[in-house]
């Protein structure tokens, strides 16, 4: 009988009925445009520019990435993001503004990094307001575990960065903690810890929602040794 494989305890639950009506058309019409094909990902087909490649894994409305995107007409970007109604936002803004230099994939992006990239392909990382899973019996939930840690430095460059941000003080010691127990990782801040507000890093809703309810703001940024 062949062995049973355990499991894998995801770090968000599908929530797919909220989607409007422009946000599912957008998500059929334009998902072939904006989208990638299926199986691997090779960003020099994706980026035929070979420009400087960031990734944004949970991008929610895609508000930050079509801001960078924006800002940054010389670089490239590959967004994730499991929630369909996010994906269509996302993928209204890229066609109304028409920027070109962003590709989507609606999918799980730990099977998006284990499966679909090579290593060592990545520039820089952003994970922006994940889930905090705040209830201690959840925290096995969280994104940021030390195996997923380790997944992100096979996918980034040497040098590369890994930008995260949270509005929950328990959540930002655990990353912290896993990130300076892993030895792929330094941290920006000789002196350790968490950095200011970066300026350059758009504000997003779930960071002004965090904001309005009283939490403190805990930046990250990691260089890949």
């Amino acid at each position: 009988m062949p062995a049973i494989e355990p499991r894998r305890i995801r770090s968000f639950v599908q929530r797919q009925g909220r989607a409007t009506r422009a946000q599912s058309q957008a998500f059929d019409k334009l998902l072939p445009k904006y989208g990638v094909p299926d199986g691997m990902l090779d960003p020099a087909v994706l980026f035929p520019r070979g420009r400087r490649l960031t990734l944004e894994i949970g991008f929610g409305d895609g508000a930050n990435l079509i801001e960078l995107a924006r800002r940054r007409p010389e670089d490239d970007f590959l967004g994730v993001e499991v929630h369909r109604p996010g994906v269509g936002r996302l993928l209204m803004n890229l066609e109304a503004e028409g920027l070109g230099n962003v590709r989507v994939v609606c999918a799980d992006a730990v099977e998006v990094l284990e499966g679909r990239l090579p290593d060592a392909c990545l520039d820089a990382v952003l994970i922006y307001f994940p889930d905090p899973w705040p209830k201690k019996r959840h925290h096995k939930r969280r994104l940021l575990q030390a195996e997923f840690v380790a997944l992100l430095a096979q996918k980034l460059k040497a040098g590369g960065e890994l930008r995260l941000a949270t509005d929950w003080p328990d959540y930002a010691e655990h990353m912290l903690a896993v990130l300076e127990s892993q030895a792929e990782f330094r941290n920006t801040l000789p002196v350790g810890g968490y950095i200011p507000r970066p300026l350059e890093r758009p504000a997003t809703k779930f960071e002004r929602r965090g904001l309005r309810l009283g939490h403190p703001v805990f930046d990250l940024v990691f260089l890949r040794r």
